[in-house]
């Protein structure tokens, strides 16, 4: 299984579909919001259902951004995915999104980052194989106690320490690893805008 994880698109609608197009192109099974869309109208480009294929598209999750700042973000995803408010948990297998029991079976937790002591306390809890976040606009991953934190980054803007360019991020879980585990299993992709 493949997950897109992508954060803090802020309305910005070529960002948006190019994360849809690359997640398309990646063949992703589910793709995982950490929030910061802002206004709803750039939540349904993530709508790719397959209309009358159930294998087309994505299973979508999100949570809320401390940007989103208008109430039908959380409607409009509903329309199609799953809104896990200020935070959630994910269970990722071969047998797709909440799939806890499978063999291979990953754990994740998603927030969006606004609160670094949260953000640290779900990596270091040991109860998460992944901890998903944003907010920073800095993309990164690294493994702490056996859990693997990931940002996948998020549309460049002017502060210390922020991508130059905007970043999405897929991991592959089960037989899409191809072996590859933990930080190993997780890809950064740059998009050109």
């Amino acid at each position: 299984m493949r997950i897109g994880i992508v954060s803090d698109t802020h309305d910005d609608l070529a960002a948006v579909e190019a994360a849809v197009a690359l997640f398309d192109r990646e063949g992703v099974d589910a793709v995982v919001h950490c929030g910061d869309f802002v206004a709803p109208f750039s939540v349904t480009p993530f709508d790719v259902g397959g209309g009358d294929d159930p294998d087309a598209g994505f299973d979508f999750h999100a949570v809320r951004g401390n940007n989103d700042g208008e109430w039908a973000v959380q409607t409009t995803v509903e329309a199609f995915g799953t809104y896990h408010g200020e935070a959630g948990t994910l269970s990722f297998g071969d047998g797709g999104a909440e799939s806890a029991g499978d063999e291979g079976a990953v754990e994740v937790a998603v927030t969006h980052g606004t609160s670094g002591v949260v953000v640290d306390a779900l990596v270091d809890c040991g109860d998460y194989d992944y901890v998903f976040h944003g907010h920073t606009h800095a993309h990164g991953v690294e493994e702490r106690g056996g859990t693997v934190r990931v940002n996948p980054g998020g549309l460049p803007i002017p502060v210390d320490g922020a991508d130059d360019e905007f970043r999405v991020a897929t991991l592959d879980v089960g037989a899409d690893a191809d072996g590859a585990t933990g930080v190993d299993a997780v890809t950064h992709h740059a998009l050109d805008l």
